[in-house]
């Protein structure tokens, strides 16, 4: 079964993306800031990250995805931003950080799968 590290600081998003994710056969480890993200992710190592932008805590999304692509052993898996956070230049900036995707919100379920 492939983990999936669901990173949003939304209760309700984070609950409906889990949920969603899990009823299509995915194991979610859900987490409320970037914090508990990067806690998560070493122990974890799951197999995608759906991240947030905003900051909630000690890191933003963007500081998160810096963290996972500066360890070797992380720096492989695939990173999405879900986010309502929609300027150039916060796209821009997660694409050049090493961003797989940037979605959007509000996004529907069959885009996030």
């Amino acid at each position: 079964m492939k983990k999936i590290l669901v990173i949003e600081e939304n209760a309700q998003t984070r609950s409906l993306f889990s949920e969603c994710l899990t009823a299509k056969g995915f194991h979610a480890i859900a987490t409320e800031n970037g914090t508990v993200g990067i806690q998560q992710l070493q122990k974890q190592l799951p197999d995608l990250i759906v991240c947030g932008v905003t900051r909630v805590g000690e890191f933003d999304g963007f500081g998160v995805l810096s963290a996972v692509r500066r360890n070797p052993t992380t720096a492989v898996i695939p990173f999405i931003f879900v986010t309502s956070r929609i300027s150039r230049d916060d796209i821009r900036k997660g694409m050049e950080l090493g961003a797989d995707d940037y979605l959007t919100k509000p996004c529907t379920v069959k885009e996030l799968l």
